[in-house]
Parts: structure tokens; sequence; C-alpha cells
């Protein structure tokens, strides 16, 4: 089972549903899964196929650079996050 952070802005989609559980072997599956459930996230997570700009995809703790393709474990948590850039 895989668990998936709802980020607030996409709760509204959800019912207010912070925390969904499913069965999923990668990130593109998560995304499509939870479309068919809750209309409209797909449209706010992707753009043209792919992960919006500025967002980021954090699975276990640790951002992804594989994106759409990355193969998740049984038990992985994944968020939906801003991108975080910058510097000092």
């Amino acid at each position: 089972m895989i668990t998936v952070w709802v980020p607030a802005l996409l709760r509204d989609l959800t019912g207010g549903q912070e925390v969904i559980h499913m069965q999923a072997e990668t990130v593109r599956q998560v995304i499509e899964q939870l479309d068919a459930r809750y209309p409209g996230i797909a449209a706010r997570l992707l753009v043209e196929g792919r992960l919006r700009p500025g967002l980021a995809v954090v699975i276990n703790g640790e951002v992804s650079r594989q994106g759409l393709r990355r193969r998740l474990a049984p038990g992985s948590e994944i968020h939906f996050l801003p991108a975080l850039s910058g510097g000092a």
C-alpha cells in the first residue's frame, strides 16, 4: 500500500481528505488513480503529461529526480510539494 499526502491546495478536490492509500507501482500510476477518484487532480499536477514546473515529488523524505517514472516500493509515502530553490 502507498500513502499519498494530499497538499492543502488539492483538498478541495478530495473532499478535504488529507491522506489517501492505494496500490501503485509508479508516480504516474498514483496520479492516474488519484485523477480517476478525484477528477481534476491530474490537471493541477501535470502539464502536457509531465509534472508541472515548480512541483517536486518527495518519496519517503527524498526528492525524486525521476518524476513520473519513479518506481514505488510497498509502504512508500508520497508528497507533492512546491519545489524550493535559491540559496545564499
